[in-house]
């Protein structure tokens, strides 16, 4: 199409010699005024196929641009050069400078073409749809979500995947493992069920005990080392914030986003990336009460920090939060950790959850805050209902009697408690609760049972 073009306009150029020089001139009817109307009505007939909201593909722009561009400057009524009164010994001269004009002068045009065709090219491919669905009523983004993010968060940035590590400390005892084992088995099955666009990435197991167990082909493992023998004191969770140190430290992780979670903790369904804007997703838990405990985390958080309701109400886990502030974090979260230990008043004020007070000061003292979800998690027999939680955390025991009453406190007539499972395996098929118990707790047993049915060589 483009070489026919230019052919036309090498044949039909009007030309006339003057003075034995070449010139444009009335002797022969160019039509310069209908080669500009021409012109301009090609450029308005660019402008409003590029640049109208009627929704054209890119390639259909592309070709009706080129096409209208070109026709704009085509003149069929001109007559060809040789029907032009001229010396004939000078004709074959006038033709190759006329031709030679063509060229440049068409050349010059195409690339100015094609350099405009380029651009429409790229503005199109890159330009967000601005169009309704079908049946929406939301309308169309009023502002640019490269400038400014929508308040209701649908823009194309966050139609981006962001992926998150899930990332389980645990020992190699058998009551770290088989709580592992059943929370690995929902894991993927969680995944898998989250489909395309989950945003639930790799698993880490990151085992402090400092060697390798038979699990590591079964459970993606990372094998950390634990603290010097007597760090501790005795309470083995000090030795948390140390692996997740070393792991940080030494693993390759390529998602941005890190969420920590525990054994005893089970998938209820696909979890979403809940942090936002810089903020990790944390659950709050009703018994970490920084304002409280003030005068004591003064000394761990200096007042030129901040104020004490900087430190939220968190652990460490679940807690969602990107990978680089978690590198700055977890080597203080350590320190705090092995200094509360160390300090009697603190020990006795915080007790099992000390490392948890240690990873809420951590956070706070690197302006990391956190996005506080109560649906994040839930913890049975206090929460009754699973709705739309999304892990089951089955730290607390539950206790009933065969009417299906609560008796917390004391060993009921059922009973499903972690910690009767410290140095052996839960049986696969545990009996499900009495009527009357609430849903969360026969959803967890439920899920045990279908884990422990499905995991291979279940035991130790």
């Amino acid at each position: 199409m483009i070489f026919n073009i230019v052919q036309r306009h090498r044949e039909y150029l009007p030309i006339e010699e003057l003075g034995g020089k070449m010139s444009f001139s009335h002797g022969v009817k160019f039509q310069k005024e209908s080669f500009i109307r021409r012109g301009l009505v090609g450029l308005a007939i660019f402008v409003f196929f590029n640049y109208s909201r009627i929704p054209l593909w890119i390639t259909t722009k592309t070709h009706t641009t080129f096409f209208f561009f070109f026709l704009s400057f085509q003149n069929p009524k001109i007559p060809p050069i040789s029907s032009c009164k001229q010396h004939k010994k000078d004709s074959k001269n006038i033709e190759f400078w006329v031709m030679g004009c063509g060229n440049f002068f068409f050349t010059l045009i195409i690339t100015f073409s094609v350099a405009l065709i380029t651009y429409n090219i790229i503005i199109s491919a890159n330009a967000p749809l601005r169009q309704e669905l079908p049946g929406s009523s939301q309308g169309v983004l009023s502002v640019d979500p490269i400038i400014k993010m929508p308040g209701d968060r649908k823009s194309a940035l966050t139609n981006k995947k962001r992926l998150f590590h899930t990332a389980v400390t645990a020992s190699d005892s058998v009551y770290n493992t088989w709580q592992t084992r059943i929370m690995y088995y929902w894991f993927k099955k969680m995944k898998k069920n989250g489909g395309f666009n989950c945003e639930m990435g790799g698993f880490t197991r990151i085992l402090h005990s400092g060697k390798a167990d038979k699990f590591m082909d079964e459970i993606p493992t990372f094998v950390a080392q634990p603290l010097p023998p007597g760090t501790d004191q005795g309470y083995i969770v000090l030795n948390r914030p140390w692996a997740f140190v070393q792991w940080l430290q030494q693993a390759d992780i390529k998602e941005d986003y890190i969420l920590m979670s525990e054994p005893d903790h089970v998938i209820v369904k696909p979890i979403p990336n809940l942090a936002r804007d810089g903020l990790g997703a944390a659950f709050p838990f009703f018994y970490i009460e920084p304002k409280k405990y003030e005068s004591i985390l003064r000394k761990f958080f200096p007042e030129d920090k901040g104020p004490i309701t900087n430190i939220d109400p968190i652990g460490n886990s679940p807690v969602i939060v990107g990978k680089e502030s978690l590198k700055k974090i977890a080597p203080t979260w350590m320190n705090v950790s092995l200094a509360m230990k160390k300090d009697h008043e603190a020990d006795k004020a915080f007790g099992w959850v000390l490392e948890m007070y240690a990873y809420a000061v951590s956070s706070a003292f690197h302006d990391v805050g956190n996005i506080l979800h109560k649906d994040f998690m839930l913890q049975p027999p206090w929460d009754k209902e699973v709705g739309d939680k999304f892990i089951i955390h089955y730290t607390y025991g539950c206790d009933y009697d065969m009417q299906g009453k609560l008796t917390y406190g004391k060993i009921g007539e059922w009973r499903f408690d972690k910690r009767s499972f410290d140095t052996f395996y839960p049986p696969r098929n545990l009996p499900l609760p009495p009527p009357g118990v609430p849903e969360s707790v026969v959803t967890l047993v439920k899920m045990v049972n279908e884990a422990t049915k499905n995991i291979p060589n279940w035991g130790p």
